[in-house]
């Protein structure tokens, strides 16, 4: 447990051995650690030699059903952010969904190595207009976006230019499931998602 200013929080660790890099990840509004996006990385990048870190936030550890404003989601992940340097390496900041969120806005400040944001909410579904592209395109890190092809929080080609990667996960939705009609399988679409953030991760360090 880690102790913030928005309550306890909590850090479940998956080391690797000879780690280079700690991979911090967040979950979303709609549900924990248990995301099989971050299921499916805790369980490749330690062979990767990165650290991975699933941290839920404190509304989550207290039980509560819907996630607090992102000024208290923010507040959540600064407090528990010493906690993450322990190891003595290299942060990269990550989430998906409402934590990609967090991770972009609180990026520079707390001096992350670089940011992971597996399915941005670029907008609400069908309100394009409400664009959130200010946060993702100033992290001013290194960053890397993981998009669904069918997200209705963005779809990768809605995304605008910037310094950002972009990769798309063709058929997944904003939780990279994808349809059992799809010409590819679920197995094959989570392969795509971490063989690309490993390769990522493997070029920053």
């Amino acid at each position: 447990m880690a102790a913030t200013d928005a309550g306890e929080a909590r850090i479940t660790w998956i080391p690797a051995a000879r780690a280079r890099l700690v991979l911090a990840v967040g979950h979303g509004a709609g549900g924990g650690i248990e995301a099989r996006d971050l299921q499916a990385l805790a369980a490749v990048l330690p062979r990767h030699r990165v650290t991975v870190a699933l941290v839920e936030q404190p509304w989550r550890v207290a039980g509560k059903k819907l996630a607090p404003a992102p000024r208290t989601l923010d507040t959540g992940w600064r407090g528990l952010w010493p906690a993450l340097t322990v190891p003595g390496l290299p942060v990269v900041a990550g989430g998906r969904s409402a934590g990609a969120r967090v991770a972009c806005r609180t990026a520079a400040e707390l001096g992350a190595r670089a940011v992971l944001a597996l399915g941005f909410p670029l907008h609400p579904p069908g309100r394009p207009e409400k664009s959130r592209a200010d946060e993702l395109l100033g992290t001013g890190v290194p960053t890397l976006v993981v998009q669904g092809g069918r997200d209705p929080f963005g779809r990768p080609e809605e995304f605008p230019p910037g310094e950002h990667g972009l990769v798309g996960v063709p058929y997944a939705d904003h939780g990279f499931a994808v349809p059992k009609k799809a010409p590819l399988t679920q197995d094959q679409a989570l392969e795509a998602l971490t063989g690309a953030v490993a390769g990522w991760l493997d070029a920053l360090s």
